[in-house]
């Protein structure tokens, strides 16, 4: 098991390196400027402004020494934003993303396990196809249509923008959590209808066990298996979809000077929100596949069998 998670911890720090340099290639591959503007109009600022950012050197040499900054966890000024470094607006901005994501993902889980086993235990029933039909309808449309359609419906009720309060975090965190709710809730129900025909879960109802206690005691375990399997995926999926989410709702977290440093051509803030969620992203993957290694023992086995 140590050797798997070294190995999977080098697979890490390789993919990591891989989207730093792809991220830095494709913002150099751009063409023009970030100085391209109105206050850069006047060459002798031009070439000052040039040589602060480092943008007057060799491509390769601004690689090299972006590499050495990210190693000492610098991103760098961001370009857009005069005396704000990239460290500062993710200080700034992670904890809201953090919050939001984390709301997001724990109703998303909670309440798509709930609707997949209350399915499972009423399959083929009218509950069983409602709650389905609306898993389909969380998966087909997009959050930021979602969003809108929020906006628009609850408008005179609820506050649409900022995040101050709770009633600020309803419609975000409804609008970002749907669409793993569905897909957990449509997981946990195929997972779980073949789980509770298994000769055990009919041992322990022979036994006069409450229906509650089989699924609680004996069928759950197995059966978010494979939601612990797909979970680092779906994280993945809610951070990355914050970013609409936040610019729409104008949340001050990462997603939101994410889109406004591309709407700039801020290199920094770009390359800098994109590497930290990368990272962020890339543990806890690293983290999910660790856990349901010493959740499930036939992982270890096979992966001895496969080495």
């Amino acid at each position: 098991m140590l050797k798997y998670v070294s190995k999977r911890f080098l697979a890490m720090l390789l993919t990591l390196w891989v989207i730093i340099t792809a991220t830095f290639t494709l913002m150099h591959a751009v063409p023009g400027s970030p100085l391209n503007s109105e206050q850069t109009t006047n060459e002798t600022v031009r070439a000052n402004l040039e040589a602060y950012f480092g943008l007057d050197q060799p491509v390769i040499d601004q690689y090299f020494s972006y590499l050495q900054s990210l190693m000492q966890f610098e991103f760098g000024p961001s370009i857009a934003q005069p005396g704000v470094s990239v460290n500062d607006l993710i200080t700034r901005g992670f904890p809201v993303s953090l919050e939001l994501g984390v709301y997001a993902i724990a109703i998303a889980l909670v309440s798509g396990v709930i609707l997949g086993v209350l399915s499972a235990l009423k399959r083929n029933g009218l509950i069983d196809y409602t709650l389905m039909t609306f898993a389909v309808l969380g998966l087909s449309v997009p959050n930021f249509i979602l969003a809108a359609l929020l906006i628009h419906s609850f408008k005179d009720y609820l506050p649409i923008a900022t995040w101050q309060s709770w009633q600020h975090m309803i419609l975000p965190v409804f609008a970002l959590a749907t669409s793993p709710m569905a897909i957990i809730a449509r997981l946990t129900r195929s997972t779980m209808v073949d789980v509770l025909t298994q000769d055990y879960i009919r041992t322990a109802q022979a036994k006069g066990l409450s229906p509650v206690t089989i699924v609680v005691k004996h069928a759950l375990r197995n059966g978010l298996m494979p939601v612990a399997t797909i979970l680092g995926t779906l994280i993945a999926g809610v951070l990355t979809g914050s970013f609409v989410i936040e610019k729409i709702f104008a949340i001050p977290g990462i997603g939101r000077y994410f889109v406004e440093g591309i709407n700039n051509r801020d290199y920094p803030v770009i390359m800098g929100t994109t590497i930290f969620y990368s990272a962020i992203l890339l543990v806890m993957l690293f983290l999910v596949d660790i856990v349901y290694g010493f959740l499930d023992p036939r992982i270890k086995l096979h992966r001895k069998e496969g080495h």
